[in-house]
């Protein structure tokens, strides 16, 4: 669960340390407080987009850093990415300057945005204040189907198994449609693939040669310059090394005269090694270079033939090899290619193995619309709409990377009528409930510890938010739940109450929040009742409510 949560010159938030504890916690305050701000802020601790918009004007970065309890899948995923594991928690931070850089830190090691949201899937499930009108979307509906019965990833195995069978359907359809031309494309790329192939260049052999060539056409310059530079040190009439030693000797004996002179003998001594070191170096090298004329034009032989045929190819010299390996590719490709019988007599297993994927998970499908059907009908009954149904319609379609079947989410607000598609027949009250029910049975089928909902109880009143509150403290008993509301009666529910206001300090606006004691709740809750003014029978609602 979410322990602690510190934010930095975000937006309109200078500074802000909350604890939280386990159950239900609500944020509340006025239109504009910033109580959203909040989600927003904890939203880029674990990952989400941002921008040097987000740091408040005047400040050189915002600072956010979320402190968590791990569980199982947790410490599992920190140990297989190595960072190292806080003892019972883990530590996220997200660093953003006003020119938009960012930095992504979990337990103090530097990591990536991505690895940010991986993590934070594990710890955070965030309903968004709009997430009602994501649910009149086809797409949307069938993403959520899956993700309640954990079918996610077997529906992205049928994707990729429906568009492993369609690019080669395409590629058949393409060489049936233009046969001759495929013809000669592998006439070309067979020239040039052995054309290569009888060059034989090997990777590196390019800088290689060059090498070779520079020192074999140069050779005499180098060996007349390594042995003017053997005799200047030690065989000439006046060698460097021997005029070094004499010198040496005779500073060694004014040295016991004047300690004095130690320092500049102390210099000369590993000068004197160093002579002798390269006199052994030049030996050696004088030993391996000679003059080797015909070596040198079977090097200039082959540096031309391979400098031709890069010309030919429109490359470089170096990158003879790799277009070698892509030319022969090109052309198994083509060749695997102009088997037509063979490549539909594959496409036809494709097509099989992507079927039976889509029917599998039809079936899954079926048995997870079903469950949901029948959780999100009971809870519209606690939610004021009595003798209304919900229902998952799985209608049969064309093969698609989705499957076989399109989702459709239906609902019959009232007893007695045919359940019709939702986008055409709830209102916005009752989209708002089902919404706020299929969020609740969803998140009671995740494993996820924190569940934040931002406004979810948007379009809701009166009795139903009273079923509202009660449904979220029952769902805080098993997780933490965190709700942005305007509603009382879900605020009065809470175990944790926390108010967002703002103040103006020095013309600038600011964002506050603090945690309520008994007393300050009532007064929270009466404003919310009542308004500004705060009057004795909103005070006395308010305690109705908190004491129910």
């Amino acid at each position: 669960m979410l322990r602690t949560l510190s934010i930095r010159d975000f937006v309109i938030v200078d500074s802000i340390e909350l604890d939280f504890a386990p159950g239900f916690s609500v944020f509340t305050g006025e239109t504009g407080a910033g109580k959203s701000i909040l989600i927003d802020a904890l939203a880029l601790a674990l990952g989400g987009r941002g921008d040097g918009s987000m740091v408040r004007e005047g400040a050189a970065k915002t600072d956010i850093t979320a402190e968590f309890s791990t569980h199982d899948a947790v410490d599992d995923w920190l140990d297989a990415h190595e960072f190292t594991a806080e003892e019972g928690g883990v530590l996220l931070r997200r660093v953003i300057d006003n020119a938009g850089r960012s930095k992504a830190f979990i337990n103090g090691i530097s990591a990536t945005a991505a690895q940010l949201r991986e993590l934070g899937e594990m710890l955070v499930d965030i309903h968004g204040q709009h997430a009602h009108q994501s649910l009149l979307k086809t797409d949307a509906q069938r993403l959520l189907l899956d993700s309640q019965a954990g079918l996610v990833d077997d529906a992205r195995s049928v994707a990729a198994a429906y568009k492993t069978w369609r690019a080669l359907a395409k590629q058949r359809e393409e060489f049936e449609a233009n046969a001759k031309n495929v013809l000669l494309e592998r006439e070309r790329l067979e020239w040039q693939v052995n054309e290569l192939e009888k060059l034989a260049v090997k990777p590196g052999e390019w800088s290689e040669i060059s090498n070779e060539h520079s020192r074999l056409s140069h050779a005499a310059s180098l060996m007349e310059g390594a042995q003017e530079a053997l005799s200047a040190i030690s065989e000439s009439e006046s060698p460097m090394l021997s005029q070094l030693s004499a010198l040496t000797l005779k500073l060694s004996k004014l040295a016991d005269i004047d300690a004095g002179l130690k320092p500049v003998l102390e210099a000369l001594e590993p000068a004197t090694i160093q002579l002798q070191e390269a006199v052994y170096s030049l030996n050696d090298y004088l030993g391996r270079v000679e003059l080797d004329p015909e070596r040198l034009h079977t090097v200039e032989a082959r540096l031309d033939a391979i400098h031709s045929t890069a010309r030919k190819f429109r490359v470089q010299p170096e990158d003879l090899p790799q277009e070698f390996q892509t030319l022969s590719a090109q052309l198994r490709q083509i060749a695997d290619a102009s088997d037509l019988d063979a490549m539909r007599e594959q496409e036809e297993k494709l097509k099989a193995d992507y079927i039976a994927a889509a029917q599998t998970l039809s079936k899954a499908r079926a048995k997870a619309a079903k469950a949901l059907s029948e959780a999100v009908t009971a809870a519209m009954q606690e939610l004021s709409m009595a003798g209304g149904r919900f229902e998952v319609a799985l209608n049969a379609g064309e093969p698609a990377a989705y499957g076989l079947e399109q989702v459709e989410f239906l609902v019959a607000g009232h007893a007695g009528t045919t359940p019709r598609s939702l986008a055409k027949v709830a209102s916005g009250g009752e989209l708002a409930r089902i919404s706020l029910a299929i969020s609740v049975i969803t998140s009671t089928a995740t494993t996820t510890p924190t569940l934040i909902f931002d406004e979810v109880d948007s379009g809701i009143g009166g009795a139903v938010a009273e079923v509202v509150g009660r449904l979220l403290k029952r769902l805080g008993q098993d997780r933490q739940v965190l709700c942005v509301t305007h509603l009382p009666q879900v605020a009065s529910q809470a175990n944790q109450h926390f108010q967002v206001s703002k103040r103006n300090v020095e013309g600038k606006t600011l964002s506050s929040i603090d945690s309520l004691d008994a007393k300050a709740r009532v007064e929270e809750i009466a404003r919310m009742l009542g308004g500004l003014e705060i009057t004795a029978t909103t005070r006395k609602h308010a305690r109705e409510l908190l004491a129910s």
